[in-house]
């Protein structure tokens, strides 16, 4: 974990805020002694049936930091989500705080540029960002250090966050009763999940484990906070395999089962350009671009 300077940074205040739309979860985690922020997986609201955009989720996070006093340091994204159009660009704009996201999203760039068929003008170097995170970089949020953990796996430049006392592991695991994420999109992989898994495990049992979705099992009401004491005894699909044969079975079986996101092919082209929309066409407005046939093999949801 992360080094401190004094036993109050072992604990970061950490707020979640859940958005029901698409089942994500966005925290603002904030030094108790300075009142620095970083906001981490914002959410830009969209609604796939009108193509209608929205900062509703976003300002709910500008408002608490508001509220609270503090300071925002840090806008962050674990990984290029494709599941909800990343909010990062507009909360810039906004504030000017600083962005950033693990190295491996130009990776990331370069694959999705091709099922696009981008122009090579767009870049593909991660210049959206104002920083881009290696394996082991540290940095701080006001006193508290941070940081990063490479854990590749359902997407293969995804990034963990230890501050103090906790960890944002994105959609590595879930809550208990919901397992893990899964691992079949482009560049994602079953087994080097398990193996990023493994090193969440490795940290001490008491560290608090923050994920990025909850799919809310059973109708429950939304959590997102667990520790790696209760994922290790008690995650249904680390407790189902415990060797990482089994999880790969597990895993892939499982997701032979899942239907693509319904907004993947919109939410990529939006995130790997740091969460900013496409530029407006002559006419002022702006056009996803839909790849048919891009994700040959896909299970079709209905």
């Amino acid at each position: 974990m992360s080094s401190l300077t004094s036993p109050l940074h072992d604990r970061p205040i950490v707020k979640g805020f859940y958005e029901k739309r698409t089942g994500s979860v966005q925290y603002v985690v904030a030094d108790p002694e300075t009142g620095n922020c970083a906001i981490i997986d914002p959410v830009l609201d969209y609604d796939p049936n009108s193509g209608t955009t929205a900062t509703m989720s976003a300002d709910e996070l500008l408002a608490h930091i508001g509220r609270e006093g503090y300071t925002l340091e840090w806008i962050l994204d674990t990984h290029p989500h494709a599941d909800h159009f990343s909010a990062l660009g507009y909360l810039r704009d906004r504030t000017g705080a600083r962005t950033g996201i693990g190295e491996k999203v130009v990776e990331v760039q370069k694959l999705w540029k091709d099922i696009y068929n981008w122009p090579d003008s767009f870049p593909t170097d991660g210049s959206q960002w104002d920083r881009l995170f290696a394996d082991g970089d540290r940095f701080t949020i006001g006193n508290m250090g941070v940081e990063v953990m490479f854990t590749p796996g359902h997407t293969l430049a995804s990034i963990a966050y230890l501050v103090g006392d906790a960890a944002f592991v994105h959609d590595t695991i879930f809550m208990p009763d919901g397992g893990t994420a899964r691992a079949d999109f482009p560049g994602g992989s079953a087994r080097t999940l398990w193996r990023s898994i493994q090193r969440i495990m490795a940290l001490p049992d008491e560290t608090r484990l923050f994920t990025g979705h909850d799919y809310r099992p059973g109708g429950r009401e939304p959590r997102w906070e667990s520790t790696v004491a209760q994922q290790r005894c008690g995650n249904k699909h680390l407790v189902a395999a415990k060797t990482e044969e089994e999880f790969v079975a597990l895993r892939e079986a499982r997701d032979r089962e899942l239907p693509m996101p319904k907004l993947i092919l919109s939410a990529l082209q939006v995130n790997i350009r740091g969460g900013r929309l496409p530029e407006p066409e002559s006419n002022g407005r702006r056009y996803l671009k839909i790849p048919l046939d891009a994700l040959q093999g896909a299970r079709w949801d209905g």
